[in-house]
């Protein structure tokens, strides 16, 4: 067992917590009455930013998620404010070029992010490097992560490579991202263990509670040295989430690991958050007890909801089961990506396709076409032969880092959407979501002037849309 140690709490109510249990729908107007108190407790950071966040709140909110970043800053004065970064994929769901990568990662730390967690579906660390090194340059705190995942291939020895391999690239911290619910009590005991000895940085748990064993992994987790772990306020706890901050705080209280944080003050808090999580009732996930069926066929909680979603809008919900036991195939096909965005989304597509058409890869969709050409990055193992047939024929996939292969997106960005640019954080805005932003930055200006126009018609004459790869 590793020293005994203090123990710090990363609350992730703000941005997992309601992700993961209603759709990620919760407006900046009822985080600001809380964020003072929250502000005091005592946390090690607070993750606020990132993930879904930012589309969400112009697709569905009609709210700017910079706007966000920047009045969430000015309330919290004393504790670290934090955001999950997709790597190249910053945000999105594909790969943006470099200076994308670094003109975003400059604007949020100035807009008053701290701790940037960078993680790749595939733990591909070329995919990390540049939002490494701009993290760095913008002096926040970067984080590296280390996705976890189940399968022949993921085993203790590359976690431990994989994280000393970021440590040289000089991350301050070591973050295990288990976005499914899959680490095990003792694994995680052996896997923080091998990490404490391999690297001397800091080590972060992310669990979700979807399997139900995320509160007893974070207690072997602690005992065998890891330094943070990921809790939500427990009305957003639990579920699709992470574990409830009180009961961790509770367990650790009067033990070497005590957090030294108050349960008045969280019970006051989650008073709150009981009272606004009424409000998002019709978000509310399809399941939010545990579901051990992840463990079966590793399918994130919110993986599963999108499934069940898209079954019953097809009239197909009597092929839930079959899609399921589709996914795990289709994933060892593919060389077992692990199940996060966006490769979540890419294999949970083509089992769908596989079950609903009655034959396996008779349409794949683009996305799937480019991860088994490389666009993703490299697969943690080989795909399948047969199927690589299928999808690509003859085709020969990248071996170089793919976004070398990508020209500059900020100087087509800006010329697209110049005249409806008020800040420089919506030439960002627009080149990470073109389509979403041009709507929102539209009727924003529309609102401003008085004046109904379209940014696609007065835009089109004078500039080219920028180049984004399919």
């Amino acid at each position: 067992m590793a020293k005994a140690h203090k123990v710090q709490l990363c609350d992730t109510t703000l941005r997992d917590g309601h992700q993961s249990l209603f759709a990620t729908r919760m407006k900046t107007e009822d985080m600001l009455p809380i964020l003072e108190k929250l502000d005091s407790v005592g946390y090690y950071s607070l993750e606020m930013w990132g993930g879904a966040t930012f589309d969400t709140c112009m697709r569905f909110l009609n709210e700017d998620p910079w706007e966000r970043l920047w009045t969430i800053r000015k309330r919290i004065k004393n504790t670290k404010l934090q955001m999950l970064l997709r790597g190249q994929n910053i945000l999105g769901y594909r790969n943006y070029p470099d200076d994308v990568v670094e003109e975003f990662v400059k604007r949020m730390v100035e807009g008053g992010i701290d701790v940037v967690r960078i993680f790749d579906a595939l733990n591909d660390i070329r995919n990390m490097e540049t939002a490494i090194r701009a993290t760095k340059a913008a002096g926040a705190h970067a984080q590296g992560t280390v996705v976890y995942t189940i399968s022949p291939v993921h085993d203790l020895p590359l976690y431990v490579k994989l994280a000393k391999d970021l440590v040289e690239l000089g991350v301050d911290s070591i973050c295990i991202k288990d976005m499914a619910g899959l680490l095990s009590p003792y694994a995680a005991y052996e896997l923080v263990s091998a990490l404490k000895k391999a690297v001397d940085v800091p080590i972060q748990l992310h669990c979700h509670y979807t399997s139900g064993m995320a509160s007893m992994t974070y207690l072997k987790a602690i005992e065998a040295g890891c330094d943070v772990v990921d809790t939500a306020s427990s009305p957003l706890a639990l579920g699709t989430s992470q574990p409830p901050a009180e009961s961790l705080v509770a367990t650790l209280a009067g033990t070497p690991y005590d957090t030294g944080l108050n349960l008045e003050v969280l019970s006051e808090i989650a008073d709150y958050w009981r009272d606004v999580k009424t409000k998002y009732d019709q978000f509310a996930a399809i399941s939010s007890g545990v579901d051990t069926n992840v463990l079966s066929y590793q399918i994130p909680g919110g993986m599963i909801s999108n499934l069940a979603s898209q079954l019953k809008q097809q009239g197909a919900l009597d092929k839930y089961r079959d899609c399921l036991e589709e996914v795990p195939r289709v994933r060892k096909e593919l060389g077992y990506p692990s199940l996060v965005t966006p490769t979540s989304q890419i294999v949970g597509t083509q089992a769908v396709f596989n079950v609903l058409l009655g034959e396996r890869y008779k349409v794949v969709p683009t996305e799937v076409k480019n991860y088994v050409l490389g666009y993703y990055g490299r697969p943690p193992a080989p795909i399948d032969e047969e199927v690589k047939k299928k999808i690509i024929g003859d085709q020969e996939p990248i071996t170089c880092r793919p976004a070398d292969l990508l020209e500059p997106g900020l100087p087509a960005a800006r010329k697209a959407i110049g005249q409806f640019v008020q800040k420089p954080e919506d030439v960002l805005s627009y080149a990470l979501f073109p389509q979403v932003a041009e709507k929102f930055l539209k009727e924003r200006m529309a609102a401003k002037v008085g004046v109904d126009f379209s940014l696609a018609e007065a835009a089109a004459a004078e500039a080219p849309k920028p180049y984004y790869p399919a």
